[in-house]
């Protein structure tokens, strides 16, 4: 044990948001996925609990594997792995696995798990950006010898993603436009770039719902319909669960395992499970899980301002702006100041192949201030 701590490095207080969150993710999906116990596996209400024990342990291994891996390799990595998310992106289509009118998931052969290529486009697409916004520093005022080399691909990748997973793609090019204003693409070359990508959008969305037809833009329209003006009775159904879940969870909740509101709602153990952890800990609660994703913001910015290398800090601002954006949205979902969007809590939620995304994601920003450590080390050695 001793050998281990000896060997972990990077920021401490990451690794202490880390634990909680995953401390405060058992609880949660244990207390969630009582009622899919009693459907699919005969009441036992471990299965789950064990299952997602042994993902979030494995994400915990990768976690730890990427932070010991020098930041630099994942410059490397990003340039192949932007030549394969494309092709996994479109195979989706065509061999991917159907939910909810939404063709996201491969099925892995063997392993039996399922993973959507959208969250390996993510991780791809962020340490591309880095890449290249470190690389161009010098020609970046020129539009097509620097932000266009940069913002290209971030848009056919962002393209390929939408239509089966719009707010993962407005997510994903949200974070990458970010990157672009902290890197310093000229502004008036990332105004026209969101002026346009916006317009193509909106007349995208437009023509197809008048045309009709087109299952996912129907969606998209109606969940915002929803959102502004209500009547879809499933997403009213889920809104109004979430509701009673966060109302009846008062300031300090109902206790662990206590929640009403999970037999009722649609997804607890994922899209929703914020609400559940209102209702169980209370307000106290969510703002105890809302301050430790702004703390890994706060932290991650610091290792942003403490990185001597531009590629560092703009990966690891890409990858905690991705993760508290999400969050953020997640949480703000259950509580209906956002549409439905289907996007999970990161660490929190229940899941496969995306917690260990996540945790490689974590594990490359420890990566970076892993660095920054040892660098700082070595100059107070040489200064002494």
């Amino acid at each position: 044990m001793n050998w281990l701590f000896s060997r972990t490095k990077g920021d401490l207080v990451i690794w202490v948001i880390v634990l909680i969150l995953s401390v405060f993710s058992l609880l949660a999906v244990y207390s969630s996925t009582g009622t899919m116990a009693y459907k699919y596996q005969s009441g036992n209400t471990e299965y789950y609990l064990f299952k997602h024990l042994f993902l979030m342990a494995f994400g915990l291994v990768i976690m730890y594997v990427c932070h010991q891996i020098n930041y630099k390799y994942y410059s490397r990595i990003a340039q192949v792995l932007l030549w394969i998310t494309p092709v996994l992106l479109i195979a989706t289509y065509f061999i991917g696995t159907n939910v909810n009118q939404a063709t996201r998931w491969i099925q892995l052969p063997i392993v039996n798990l399922t993973f959507q290529p959208s969250d390996l486009a993510k991780l791809a697409l962020i340490m591309y950006t880095a890449r290249m916004l470190s690389k161009k520093q010098e020609v970046l005022d020129d539009f097509w010898k620097g932000t266009a080399q940069i913002v290209g691909p971030a848009l056919f990748i962002c393209a390929l993603i939408a239509p089966a997973n719009l707010s993962t793609a407005l997510v994903l090019f949200t974070t990458c436009t970010l990157l672009m204003f902290i890197g310093r693409v000229n502004l008036k070359h990332l105004f026209a770039i969101l002026g346009t990508s916006f317009t193509v959008l909106v007349l995208f969305i437009t023509i197809a719902y008048q045309m009709g037809g087109v299952a996912r833009v129907n969606t998209w329209v109606n969940r915002i319909d929803n959102y502004v003006y209500g009547g879809d009775a499933d997403e009213s159904y889920q809104n109004q669960q979430a509701k009673i879940a966060i109302a009846t969870g008062g300031f300090f909740g109902k206790g662990p395992g206590n929640s009403n509101t999970k037999n009722f709602l649609p997804n607890p153990y994922s899209d929703f499970i914020f609400a559940i952890i209102v209702e169980e800990y209370g307000s106290l609660g969510g703002i105890v899980l809302i301050c430790l994703y702004l703390l890994l913001l706060y932290r991650s910015i610091r290792i942003v301002m403490r990185s001597p290398r531009a590629f560092g800090a703009l990966l690891a601002a890409g990858l905690s702006f991705s993760l508290v954006l999400q969050a953020l949205i997640n949480m703000g979902v259950a509580v209906h100041l956002f549409p439905v969007t289907g996007l999970t809590l990161p660490l929190v939620s229940m899941g496969g192949t995306s917690l260990w995304f996540t945790s490689i994601a974590f594990g490359i920003i420890l990566s970076v201030s892993r660095d920054i450590e040892e660098n700082e080390d070595l100059e107070e050695v040489a200064t002494a």
